[in-house]
């Protein structure tokens, strides 16, 4: 039998993206009109990632609707999965960013020129990362709370994005203070290796996820906590399988009972477990098939690739 209990609405964190879009608008506007006052590469390589978090913002925005769409005939799973690729796509964005800026690198460490307006430029971008710092851990926070890999991934690329302005800002003073012009590029090159290592951890998690990895140590850890009380009373468990997809996990797991039990004593006690298993994971899909202790028949059912919590 097969339980669920569904994840909290699409709502709150539709609206949490929108906070995002805005948030990228805002500090694009910003950081462009900090390049246009200074003339900075390294202010340009931020701005170019402030395009990418924009247009990351609308995608995730986009997946994560589709992602929230009830099961139907084709998907009985549901849609969650819809998260990794926004994960990845945003992964793949960021990685796209960091070969632009460091072409624009390149040319300006090759034919170095001298900044202007510095000061204005960076006051400008001060203020695009203090924007982009309270919108990130907002979404980051929220990711986290509601185990929503879209959310996480668009907090992590924003506060990343204000390790990267406060890079540029102190890189771009510098230049200003000491005159050493090829000092600009340098930031900039140092700022695409930067995103280029949240671009490729950011791709690795959403493939981890489209290649239904199991949970999480500390999960089953949980997992096993909830089954040990059933171990206590004789109940055997084996093929025990996990997986996640977006906000939602999938358990399946094997109890094994006396034969002489009745069908509704083995269903009552596969509610239960269920009903216990769901506690220790929120929005989990449980399945739950009971079978006869004494029958070795049944230890054929466990793959060798399942976590046996016998």
């Amino acid at each position: 039998m097969a339980s669920s209990n569904g994840g909290p609405g699409q709502r709150p964190l539709e609206r949490l993206l929108w906070l995002s879009i805005a948030a990228a608008v805002t500090t694009l506007c910003l950081k462009l009109g900090a390049w246009q006052a200074t003339d900075s590469v390294g202010l340009l390589s931020d701005a170019l990632e402030s395009v990418v978090n924009l247009a990351a913002a609308v995608l995730a925005m986009l997946l994560l609707r589709w992602a929230g769409s009830p099961p139907d005939a084709r998907h009985l799973f549901g849609h969650e999965k819809a998260e990794y690729f926004s994960a990845g796509a945003e992964g793949a964005l960021i990685l796209l960013a960091a070969t632009s800026i460091a072409w624009a690198a390149l040319e300006r460490l090759l034919h170095p020129q001298e900044l202007e307006d510095v000061g204005t430029g960076l006051a400008i971008a001060a203020v695009a990362s203090l924007v982009n710092l309270a919108v990130g851990l907002v979404l980051l926070r929220a990711g986290r709370r509601e185990r929503s890999i879209t959310l996480e991934a668009d907090g992590r690329h924003l506060l990343t994005d204000v390790w990267t302005s406060v890079g540029v800002i102190v890189g771009v003073a510098a230049v200003a203070l000491t005159g050493w012009e090829r000092l600009d590029p340098i930031v900039a090159l140092a700022v695409a290796l930067n995103i280029v290592l949240t671009g490729v951890s950011l791709v690795r998690r959403a493939g981890a996820g489209l290649m239904d990895a199991a949970l999480t140590d500390r999960e089953h850890e949980r997992l096993e906590a909830a089954l040990e009380p059933y171990r206590r009373d004789g109940v055997a468990f084996h093929a025990v399988r996990t997986r996640r997809a977006g906000r939602r996990s999938f358990v399946s797991l094997h109890a094994l009972v006396p034969g002489g039990w009745t069908v509704q004593e083995a269903h009552d006690l596969a509610e239960r477990i269920e009903s216990d298993v769901r506690v220790a994971l929120p929005c989990a899909d449980v399945t739950t098939h009971v079978e006869p202790l004494d029958d070795r028949a049944t230890l054929g059912d466990a793959s060798p690739d399942a976590l046996d919590l016998r």
